[in-house]
């Protein structure tokens, strides 16, 4: 299946209500404000949108709600991944109903075992033939190479992937196995390094709160300022290393809390940011230039 997806995707997170739920005005208001600074789609309930920690029916809300404020403007992606293999169906057969224009998956969480995993991805994107498939891949994890090889042949849907990892020359190989495939880079810290290697496009929780850097240091390579480039993509490293330093999941909702958005604490067992290091937290971005950068 030929590549329809680039550019600057926000792994959206899930805003929260206090009982755990789905904040679904929050949602709403994150997912017009990051369609207003141009982004380029947008990918539901995976790591970031805390897909496992939710229900069934929450998952089905989040992708609702996010398809309808977006209304065809850009493409949306719904992370289907889940622990069983006929949660992982039902829910795609969802997302594809109510208008994703993709569906993507993690490996099965408790099977390490090659045949468990073909046989896992073949089902999910058996289900929705007619919608393109993207396996969420974690560097390190499993020979993602072969893995991709093999789905070619299995699965006529595939139409690339989210590869989460730092190893360059693996995301290379990934990207020459099909001309025009959609193969995300996943980790924020190594976007401009992905995209000299030719992907298209890069999903990522820091894009939440600055997307408009991924944008423009896209923006400079394409245009032939690698350097500028480089430069942007390391103050922008600056701000995430801030956000793992104090816990990335309590730091990101922060952070939203800072621009405006109201959206609750992560969902348990993910830890909150504390009072006690919250002025810690906010002395430190502020030295990496987190306002100029969440303005682009």
């Amino acid at each position: 299946m030929s590549s329809q997806f680039f550019g600057v995707w926000p792994a959206l997170l899930t805003p929260s209500t206090p009982d755990g739920g789905v904040g679904v005005s929050a949602l709403r208001e994150v997912t017009t404000y990051l369609l207003d600074k141009g982004v380029d789609g947008f990918y539901l309930c995976g790591s970031t949108g805390e897909g496992v920690f939710l229900t069934e029916s929450e998952r089905r809300l989040v992708a609702e709600t996010v398809i309808d404020v977006v209304a065809k403007r850009v493409p949306v992606i719904v992370h289907v991944g889940a622990v069983g293999t006929r949660e992982a169906v039902a829910l795609a057969l969802h997302a594809q109903d109510v208008g994703a224009a993709g569906v993507a998956s993690i490996l099965p969480p408790f099977s390490r075992n090659v045949a468990e995993i073909y046989s896992h991805y073949e089902a999910i994107a058996a289900a929705v033939p007619e919608t393109p498939f993207l396996p969420y891949l974690f560097g390190g994890e499993v020979d993602a190479l072969s893995l991709m090889q093999t789905l070619r042949e299995r699965c006529p849907n595939l139409a690339g992937a989210k590869y989460t990892g730092s190893n360059m020359y693996e995301l290379q190989g990934i990207l020459e196995l099909q001309k025009g495939w959609s193969i995300f880079s996943g980790m924020d810290e190594q976007c401009i390094f992905a995209a000299m290697v030719g992907a298209p496009g890069n999903i990522g929780t820091t894009l939440n709160f600055m997307p408009g850097v991924y944008k423009t240091m896209r923006a400079r390579y394409k245009a032939g300022d690698g350097i500028d480039a480089v430069d942007l993509q390391l103050r922008a490293n600056r701000v995430t290393r801030v956000l793992h330093t104090f816990g990335a999941y309590g730091a990101l909702f922060e952070m939203m809390r800072m621009l405006g958005f109201e959206c609750g604490e992560p969902r348990m067992p993910r830890a909150s940011l504390s009072s006690e290091r919250r002025a810690a937290f906010h002395r430190a971005l502020r030295q990496t230039g987190f306002s100029e950068l969440a303005e682009m």
